[in-house]
């Protein structure tokens, strides 16, 4: 389709969640034991990938890869949690992107939603040590709940609404994939396709946001007045169902409620 004058979107949009890490691992081993409290000592935004997230992201990057040269990533914009920002490393490798053609970002408005005082615990930890958190998310909903240190969704989508003025001013007619983790994921297409509360939380409800799941949305010139991002795929999974790399979709390990 012939470029508009006034195109300000890229010309694609990828939103990818980093692979599995090691703090999916650890939530999964405190849930079943019905522990309080995951057992995992690092910082979260120092929680490494697992073996098989690894594996996810070079299955991820192949795909890519084998996009033609004029269709792979122009730009990569990433959370700088190790994770995500190691996903997108791998990624970019794998796709053979060239460093000298590439522009490669780490944004700190990418970053995971923060639980502060839910940090690294379970749904069980947080029904004992802290009841009142459990009753006001009930009453508040997940969308305004913020618990004492932490983040909501929407201060979560506060941040991401000028991550998306930034992508429209420096990056516009470019190829970018975004690497973060899936609230993110949840509340870009939040904004980006000017949802309502209830809306974006019937996703949620359904759709567990896989690791290493492609969401993405390219450029059509005919909607709207200037053109807009129109959604092409959500959840994508199918380059790590082809190269046998086993699709997850735990939440983290601070997300004992996400």
């Amino acid at each position: 389709m012939e470029a508009r004058n006034d195109q300000k979107w890229p010309d694609v949009l990828w939103i990818v969640r980093h692979g599995e890490s090691a703090g999916n691992v650890a939530r999964d081993a405190a849930d079943a034991a019905r522990l309080p409290r995951i057992d995992i000592t690092t910082r979260d935004v120092d929680v490494p990938l697992s073996e098989l997230g690894e594996r996810q992201a070079r299955a991820l990057g192949r795909w890519f890869g084998a996009l033609g040269e004029a269709e792979r990533p122009t730009v990569v914009l990433t959370s700088p949690y190790i994770r995500a920002h190691h996903t997108a490393e791998i990624v970019r490798d794998a796709a053979g992107l060239q460093l000298d053609e590439l522009t490669f970002v780490t944004d700190e408005r990418l970053r995971e939603k923060e639980f502060g005082i839910l940090d690294r615990l379970t749904r069980y930890g947080i029904q004992q040590l802290h009841p009142e958190q459990a009753e006001f998310r009930t009453l508040l909903g997940k969308f305004y709940h913020r618990p004492p240190g932490g983040e909501s969704w929407t201060d979560v989508i506060l941040r991401l609404r000028s991550m998306v003025e930034t992508i429209t001013r420096d990056y516009r007619r470019e190829r970018v994939l975004v690497v973060c983790h899936s609230v993110v994921v949840l509340c870009m297409r939040y904004l980006l396709e000017r949802m309502t509360e209830d809306e974006i939380l019937a996703i949620d409800r359904t759709n567990e946001v896989a690791n290493c799941s492609v969401t993405s949305y390219r450029f059509d010139a005919a909607r709207g007045k200037h053109g807009k991002l129109v959604l092409d795929a959500f959840n994508f999974v199918a380059p790590l169902e082809e190269a046998g790399a086993p699709v997850t979709s735990e939440p983290d390990a601070p997300v004992a409620v996400k």
